[in-house]
This record gives C-alpha cells, sequence and structure tokens, in this order.
C-alpha cells in the first residue's frame, strides 16, 4: 500500500475553524467542491461531485478541533476503500493539518493526478480560512484531463 500525504499551515486559524471547514457542508464547499451534500456526523456519508465524476465518504470519526477520517465508499476503483485521515493542530501562529489519503494499492498515473490536485485543493482550504475564499471545483487548476 502506498499514501498521498501532505502538511500545510494555515495563519491565524484556529484548529476548531478547520475542524468546521472539514465537518460542514458549507465549509466544505468553500474549498473542495461546490457540489457537495450528505450527513457529516460520524456514520453519515458525504458526496462530493466533482468533473468528470465523484466521491462518496463515509465519516468514520471526528474529535473536534484535532481529527476527521473519511472511507471511500463510492468512487473510482482506486479510491473505493482508502482512507482520507485529517489530522489538526496548533504550532505558533499556525494550525497545522497532516493530510493523509492512505491505502492505495499501488502508485499508478492516477495516484500521481490525485497528489496534485489534493495539494492544489489543500491550498485552496488554506485561502478560504485565511482569506474568506477559496478555489473548489471547478473553480481550481485545472492540471489535466482525467477520464
Amino acid at each position: 500500500m502506498v499514501d498521498i500525504l501532505h502538511r500545510i499551515g494555515v495563519e491565524s486559524s484556529s484548529p476548531e475553524a478547520v475542524y468546521n471547514a472539514l465537518t460542514t457542508i458549507d465549509g466544505l464547499s468553500g474549498w473542495w467542491t461546490d457540489d457537495t451534500s450528505g450527513e457529516t456526523d460520524v456514520g453519515g456519508v458525504i458526496k462530493f461531485r466533482l468533473l468528470p465524476g465523484g466521491f462518496d465518504m463515509t465519516v468514520r470519526d471526528q474529535e473536534p478541533g484535532r481529527r476527521v477520517l473519511w472511507e471511500v465508499t463510492e468512487g473510482p476503483e482506486e479510491w473505493v476503500g482508502t482512507e482520507i485521515d485529517w489530522h489538526i493542530h496548533q504550532d505558533g501562529d499556525y494550525t497545522i493539518i497532516m493530510f493523509e489519503h492512505r491505502g492505495w494499492e499501488k502508485p499508478v498515473d492516477f495516484m500521481y493526478h490525485c497528489s496534485t490536485k489534493w495539494a492544489l485543493f489543500l491550498m485552496s482550504l488554506k485561502s478560504l480560512l485565511e482569506t474568506g475564499e477559496g478555489a473548489p471545483s471547478p473553480r481550481d487548476v485545472q492540471i489535466s484531463d482525467w477520464h
């Protein structure tokens, strides 16, 4: 198994603000995709729709201001069964987000694409929290055609 790992710091934001951006439909649609719906509590399913498809995530765990864990239950076959784990902590003036997309079977081309897109969406999250405006799909940076 291989994982996608990223770390970002969000200036002048609290762990609770980051947590809210990861656990509310308004927060999620502000940085990842406009087309977000579902239930964000533990056991709920969040539906993220992007071009050309989408993902359903089951919320497996939440610790307010500290952690959010999703399991991919619907989407591209490379994603189904993987986990997306968010760890949040304060470090001085920054709230640190440690991001893991765990459980990829092997590093296929799609994983490389997704790693870059996750980095872009994490920067969208950072922008949303620091300026009030993210760049969710469909306004995100396009890096290639993916089918």
